[in-house]
């Protein structure tokens, strides 16, 4: 036979491009439309069903960018339609981009009860099916005008209202009644189905030329100029290639609809919480036609918004819930950044996920759910067994620039020995359309073959694309059981999971540590302010915590805030999303979210006030919300105070700090360090007083400039090739002593270069074993990187730095890809890096981007430790952190781990004064490895305490717990505070383990 298959391939595309696709709407008749332009923010439907509308036609444009308009939509079936599927197709001006990145619009009827998304692939609404005729259609459209802002990553203005412009950006092009031709449409998903799958075979296999012979046979059957009349014949040709069952060892799929919302990215909080009502409307819809649909849906934020703004759209959601049609997964309030919040805030992200998802639709969620973020801390797997969690999952890794993971079903090992059974989707995509080449790349890249037979595909558009399609569904009805093809089964997430588990999980691989990602690596430094609100919002909510309980345990008039505490904490989990925190999302996202932390730091300076003057009244008094015990230079004196306690203010001064300018050299010193800076401000020495070593083996806190140009994805990217170039930033305007003690030493550097400005002031005082540096920066650079470098003389093999609940250590070296690919990591209050018998910390008061390197020097072989202070990318914000800056970081020299833990709270935590008395912790605890995360009142409101802890020095501790009020009952609580055993009086906890305590006051 000759080969013709490039020639019946053609004729097929051109057969279903040219007559069948657009033969799938029989008959048209166009709609009446009126419009309202709103002039502002978004409103309810019910102002906008008595808002006035004037005339509109298609073919108008509409729309100015992050506007909103209103559309009446009206018409009557024709007579001559009964008996015959009747849908209104509308098409507000949809362009060439993806679905959710373009205008979207929600129907409502005429009494203003949503009905359904309008989305590019998803264009219809059911009238009736069959038609009476003479129907009559009134319907309203709240249409979005949301722009495209990322092409390219240009610059662009549109990423925020303020910038926009007025220009309207679509053309409303149709809004129809149609007559929908099933037999095409059904005939139409024939064909994709068998030519997606046909394109994955081998030419080899009979299979693939089976399907082409059917398909050939097909188009003969067709009248093209009759496609209507014809379909039905032309499908009966497909019977037989449709009906064959797929191979017994074929490839298992559980798909589960899925719309990965990003709760802000290129548009505003604002529009998530319509872009979730649209989709969640669609899939509540979906559910009546199709009752095999499960739709599987994570971030409980997003749950609350629709609760809140679309009480019609709850209830249709609460009863998919209960009919098996939705499964509530993730068991976060947001799906977060998995490398930034800190250790408590993580905890409540999944502690407030949970809840919610327990107390407003009765389902106790069993898996983290985080297909998108930017890499996975190593303390997940502990948070995840100590609230229930069994299973994880991410598809994000398969982003990796450099080394492809190994596994795709395996054990994930955290920082304490806790292990989770995780699943990575072959597919490496969370928005499958089961197109037959993502099935077949789902097959063949499947690591697992052989001893595992099974992987999870979510499929539907995401983004406010609108979810899942009929037409997707439809083929999985096809994909069921189809030689050539992986089985394809609709079920829930938990079912795969414990299925994948039960087939695979005695012989699953481990994979022991952080999930790094080999991508979006500048997400640890891009937009800054967000990045400081964030961290200071954890501490200071840390400390309202702290104060307010001790209050409402001392005195029993005092009310404690759990409503103000409970929205407070919320709106942080929310922008620690992992578009808003890294930094990535459009200019309105940022400006709005530095507008939040300030409302947030406010307020909880008010209810941490309240709380200090409930504990009664004193003189000045200095409280330490840090668990450690801290002396340092307050006012004209130094203080004493105990973890969690208060002390007043001492006069004496006992051994101070020096300072000295000799020529060009100005020279700091107390009894732990002596510091020398050099004419150009730099630190020329510093030397360890107590171990009698020099800590630098080069200029200290030098500051470095590099060109910051990534291939692509500007505000999540730093490309390795930054590094071939850099300025060492070494002139100063001027250098100057401006304090020299007994209490304080200060020496501030002014530093000019390009278009930006620094201040930096570098503190020594009589009590701190850390040197300060707090910089003042206007950063007005263009794609530029600021770093801040340590060159220190310490032999390390690895680096510890800090994450949630512990720490981790990385490799200096790069022997390897995996190491080589780790140029850029992620730290949160400090880095160690040590060699036997000493080492030294760098600590930071909001920067999260280090990198570390070998440095060989004169004397052997030092570290260099880098801070990432600044960047400057253009997308999606063309002015990424342009302004003014202030943040500090410290040289904290023969640093312990336990020391770096504690120096870096005390940076993080500063002392507070106020009237108050001299007060015992509320707790404490006799063993310093164990540090006290957290001390709040129970959310159940019972007034029991919960005390949260964890072993942080990487060994093993024994310790007890001490309270400041008598206790009536200590019981062991999981990560949600449920009793889980009585506590005994002592205990004794594992490398990074972390305990929950509840304690009934008496």
């Amino acid at each position: 036979m000759h080969d013709d298959r490039s020639l019946v391939e053609g004729r097929l595309e051109r057969a279903l491009r040219q007559f069948l696709r657009p033969a799938q709407y029989a008959d048209r008749v166009p709609l009446v439309l009126s419009v309202w332009h709103l002039p502002g923010e978004p409103v309810p439907v019910d102002q906008a069903l008595q808002a006035a509308y004037e005339p509109f036609t298609t073919g108008t444009v509409w729309g100015k960018p992050w506007s909103t308009s209103w559309f009446r939509i009206e018409g009557r079936v024709p007579e001559e339609w009964a008996g015959r599927p009747v849908e209104v197709v509308i098409d507000p001006g949809f362009t060439g981009d993806g679905p959710g990145f373009q205008a979207e619009g929600l129907l409502y009827d005429a009494a203003g009860v949503p009905l359904k998304g309008i989305h590019p692939r998803n264009r219809h609404l059911t009238v009736a099916a069959p038609a009476q005729g003479g129907e009559a259609v009134h319907l309203l459209l709240e249409a979005a005008a949301n722009p495209a802002v990322l092409h390219g990553f240009e610059p662009t203005s549109l990423g925020d209202v303020l910038t926009a412009g007025d220009r309207p950006i679509y053309r409303f092009a149709a809004a129809d009644l149609a007559v929908l031709d099933k037999d095409v449409w059904q005939l139409v998903l024939d064909i994709e189905v068998l030519s997606e799958l046909m394109h994955e075979l081998p030419a080899d296999r009979p299979r693939r030329h089976e399907i082409l012979r059917a398909l050939e046979d097909m188009l003969d059957a067709l009248d093209l100029h009759d496609v209507s009349g014809t379909a039905a014949a032309a499908r009966a040709e497909l019977t037989d290639v449709l009906s064959r069952p797929a191979s017994a060892s074929a490839h298992r799929i559980s798909a589960a609809g899925h719309a990965h919302i990003d709760s802000a990215w290129l548009w505003p909080l604002r529009e998530t919480v319509r872009k979730a009502s649209r989709t969640f409307a669609n899939v509540t819809a979906l559910a009546q036609d199709y009752p095999e649909l499960l739709f599987a849906c994570s971030q409980a934020q997003q749950y609350a918004w629709v609760k809140e703004h679309q009480p019609h759209i709850w209830e249709r959601i609460k009863k998919a819930v209960e009919e098996g049609n939705w499964a509530p997964v993730g068991s976060m309030w947001v799906e977060s950044d998995a490398n930034m919040p800190g250790g408590e805030a993580l905890a409540r992200q999944i502690i407030h996920g949970k809840r919610f998802f327990a107390q407003e639709l009765g389902v106790e969620t069993e898996e983290i759910w985080l297909p998108d973020s930017f890499g996975y801390t190593a303390a997940f797997p502990q948070l995840a067994k100590l609230a229930g969690v069994r299973w994880f999952l991410t598809q994000k890794l398969s982003w990796n620039q450099s080394n492809k993971m190994p596994h795709h079903t395996f054990w994930w090992e955290g920082i304490d020995g806790t292990r989770v059974f995780t699943h990575f989707p072959p597919v490496d995509t969370y928005n499958s359309q089961f197109h037959g080449r993502e099935l077949a790349h789902a097959e063949r890249n499947f690591a697992e073959k052989g001893r595992a037979t099974r992987s999870l595909v979510p499929f539907g558009w995401g983004d406010g694309g609108g979810g899942p399609t009929r037409e997707m569904l439809e083929k999985a009805r096809r994909l069921r059981s189809l030689e050539g093809s992986p089985r394809v089964a609709i079920e829930r997430p938990s079912a795969f999971f414990a299925a994948a588990e039960e087939e695979y999980g005695a012989h699953a691989p481990v994979w022991s540590g952080e999930l790094y990602l080999e991508l979006h690596r500048a997400t640890y430094t891009s937009q800054a302010k967000t990045k400081r609100g964030n961290r200071r919002s954890e501490h200071a909510l840390r400390e309202a915590e702290l104060w307010c309980t001790s209050a409402a345990v001392r005195d029993a008039s005092y009310t404690y805030p759990y409503d103000a505490l409970d929205r407070l904490w919320k709106t942080v989990l929310l922008h620690q999303f992992h578009d808003i925190l890294p930094g990535s999302s459009i200019a309105w996202v940022h400006r709005e979210a530095r507008e939040t932390y300030a409302r947030v730091l406010a307020e909880l300076e008010e209810i941490t006030a309240e709380a200090v003057r409930a504990l009664g009244p004193g003189s000045p008094a200095i409280l330490n919300a840090s668990p450690y015990e801290r002396t340092e230079v307050v006012g004209d004196g130094l203080v004493t105070v105990p973890g969690l306690g208060s002390a007043a203010v001492s006069a004496g001064v006992g051994a101070g700090v020096r300072a000295e300018q000799t020529g060009d050299t100005i020279l700091l010193e107390n009894r732990w360090m002596r510091v020398t800076v050099d004419r150009d401000g730099l630190l020329a020495s510093v030397r360890d007083r107590v171990a009698d070593r020099e800590v630098l083996s080069g200029p200290g806190n030098l500051l470095q400039l590099h060109p910051d140009h990534p291939n692509a994805w500007d505000a999540w990217d730093i490309d390795r090739h930054y590094r071939r170039k850099h300025t060492d930033l070494t002139a100063a305007e001027s250098v100057e002593l401006v304090e020299s003690g007994p209490l304080r030493a200060t020496v501030r550097v002014v530093r000019a270069f390009g278009t930006s400005r620094v201040t930096q002031e570098i503190r020594l005082t009589a009590a701190s074993r850390r040197l300060d540096i707090v910089t003042d920066i206007d950063w007005q650079e263009s794609e530029k990187v600021l770093k801040a470098a340590f060159p220190l003389d310490v032999h390390a093999e690895r680096s510890a730095a800090e994450i949630q609940f512990g720490h981790v250590h990385r490799p200096t070296h790069t022997n390897t890809g995996w190491d080589a690919a780790r140029f850029e990591i992620c730290a949160h209050r400090w880095l160690r890096v040590a060699e036997d018998g000493y080492g030294v910390a760098v600590l930071n008061d909001s920067t999260y981007g280090h990198d570390v390197t070998r440095t060989p020097h004169e004397q052997g072989l030092g570290t260099t430790v880098r801070l990432t202070l600044l960047r400057a990318p253009h997308s999606p914000d063309p002015e990424t952190d342009l302004g003014t800056h202030r943040f500090t970081y410290a040289l904290l020299p023969g640093a312990g781990v336990g020391d770096a833990v504690a120096e870096g709270l005390a940076l993080n935590l500063p002392l507070r004064s106020a009237a108050a008395p001299s007060l015992e912790p509320l707790v404490s605890v006799d063993n310093p490895a164990v540090t006290v995360e957290s001390v709040k009142l129970a959310e159940d409101r019972s007034g029991d305490v919960v005390v949260r802890l964890y072993e942080s020095r990487g060994g093993r501790a024994r310790a007890t717990l001490t309270t400041g009020f008598p206790v009536a009952r200590a019981q062991v609580a999981d990560l949600l505070e449920r009793p889980l055993h009585e506590a005994p009086s002592e205990f004794e906890l594992r490398p990074f383990q972390i305990l929950t305590l509840r304690l009934r006051p008496a």
